[in-house]
């Protein structure tokens, strides 16, 4: 087939599934087209771009107007000797302009947003009982008799091709027979991930419940009430006043979101700590029916929790990991096909699961594109921006763009552990080491997608394995419904060693 044809079929394939042609319904085509992500360097979108430098100006513009006034009333005070503050006039002026150095002072330290910092954080590890592996999950899905012949074979195709090993971790309740989700099983499961994660970070940060005045809660599918963080807060007895928000419905990029909405809390209480717990509940996800599109959460979701300890005290500088320097969130919920491509429905027979397009791919990749070149005016180099712009400017035509170097503004990234299928799209179209996609790759082998948790084991594997040095930036990507893709970048405050805790280290015996 001619590109020009399968072009055709293409599109004429997409108007019949969106129904936007009304006469579509007497044409059949079977054409099937493989998703990928958009090629990253074939285009660039400036509108994009010109948002970073938005971001940029906005949050830096202090930084570029406040050195050059203060040095011009420094050197103004400066040519005043002893003998002209014995003059009158000389004097009122000496102190009109040392009083108005004094407040641009002020008004420069109050202006400065203070740093977030990350104390520790704690990925929690589930009991053996609760391991799994892909012939074990067959298996019990077989016996479970929930699933016809067609949807196992999906299942074990997938798993197949997943990524995934086979010592991830899974509530194996899910298969009993004639499963429906409840309450209790979702409630059950999280409060063990979630308390879990959470004592094992108050014992390393030695941080007191009752000092921590900002609880962010993140969990895709469960929604309780008492909310997630209640629950919490009911558990570990924490202060009454606590400014406490519980997130839903945002995916896995939901992790990156609390990171944000903690930070900012952060600015507006000084001297304070920030819990972030970011979870799902894969009990309360999970899908016993056979529509082959909703099938493929069970596959890849599996159990996991993770909890973050920010703060902003400026002594906490000394013994925090991480400051944080960067977050950009980019949402495509304005187009149709990104708002579609992952939701959560019920099939013909009333039960509850997450339906995933077949455009998540492609879908995934623009908000990805879109995120990174919004984020690359904050983390690149000066001399890789000047050769974009350059080559922008006075590149000929029909060739493509030059497309920074994002290898340069990061030592390491965590990307969201989704599958193996979109770890390999996105290292081809990134250009990518293996060395950088190690984290993410070793991550879904072993723990499977726990979500917004996931990007966190990742973090903790490069923590134990001793690649963090002292100045090194790591960018953490995740993807989440809506659709989201959002990133963070920290940097490493000092050498990061091996953890008394971490998820990773039984594996070592």
């Amino acid at each position: 087939m001619s590109k020009e044809n399968e072009q055709f079929s293409t599109e004429i394939l997409q108007r019949g599934v969106e129904n936007s042609d009304p006469n579509f319904g007497t044409l059949n085509f079977s054409v099937r087209v493989r998703p990928r992500l958009p090629d990253f360097l074939s285009s660039v979108n400036l509108k994009y771009v010109k948002l970073g430098y938005g971001y940029l100006i906005s949050h830096r513009l202090y930084l570029l107007l406040a050195p050059p006034l203060l040095a011009t009333l420094i050197a103004h005070i400066g040519k005043f000797t002893w003998k002209d503050l014995y003059d009158k006039h000389d004097l009122t002026e000496t102190l009109f302009i040392s009083a108005l150095l004094c407040l641009m002072l002020y008004f420069y330290i109050e202006s400065t947003p203070g740093s977030t910092y990350l104390l520790d954080f704690s990925c929690f590890r589930p009991s053996d009982e609760y391991k799994i592996s892909k012939a074990e999950f067959i298996q019990l899905a077989k016996i479970s008799g929930n699933f016809n012949d067609t949807a196992i074979e999906f299942q074990e195709r997938v798993l197949k091709k997943s990524g995934i090993g086979d010592e991830t971790y899974m509530p194996k309740g899910v298969f009993r027979p004639g499963y429906r989700t409840s309450l209790k099983d979702g409630r059950q499961e999280v409060s063990m991930v979630m308390f879990g994660a959470i004592k094992d970070l108050l014992a390393v940060t030695k941080v007191k419940p009752k000092d921590i005045r900002i609880l962010v809660v993140n969990c895709g599918i469960l929604n309780t009430t008492p909310s997630l963080s209640s629950m919490i807060i009911n558990h570990f007895k924490l202060r009454h006043d606590i400014h406490s928000f519980n997130l839903g419905g945002m995916g896995c990029a939901a992790g990156i979101t609390a990171i944000d909405l903690a930070k900012d809390l952060l600015d507006a209480y000084p001297s304070t700590y920030a819990l972030v717990v970011s979870t799902e509940a894969v009990s309360h996800s999970w899908y016993s029916g056979n529509d082959i599109d909703m099938l493929l959460p069970n596959c890849f979701f599996r159990m996991g929790a993770a909890a973050i300890m920010l703060s902003n005290f400026r002594l906490d500088r000394w013994r925090a990991k991480f400051e944080l320097k960067q977050l950009v969130r980019t949402h495509k919920g304005m187009d149709n096909r990104s708002y579609k491509s992952i939701h959560q429905r019920e099939d013909s027979e009333r039960r509850k699961g997450l339906s995933v397009s077949k455009d998540v791919i492609e879908v995934g990749g623009h908000a990805l594109k879109a995120n990174i070149t919004t984020l690359g005016p904050l983390v690149l180099p000066v001399s890789e921006q000047l050769h974009f712009f350059t080559n922008l400017l006075f590149k000929k035509k029909k060739t493509k763009p030059y497309i920074p170097d994002y290898k340069l503004a990061f030592e390491h990234v965590c990307i969201l552990a989704t599958s193996k299928k979109v770890l390999d799209e996105i290292q081809k179209n990134l250009e990518l080491t293996e060395e950088y996609m190690e984290a993410s790759r070793k991550t879904l082998e072993r723990f499977g997608n726990t979500s917004s948790s996931s990007i966190w084991y990742e973090l903790a594997y490069l923590e134990f394995n001793s690649r963090i040095k002292r100045g090194d930036r790591v960018c953490q990507i995740a993807f989440g419904a809506g659709f989201m893709c959002n990133s963070v970048v920290w940097k490493a405050l000092g050498n990061v060693g091996r953890p008394e805790q971490s998820p990773w280290i039984e594996d070592e015996c």
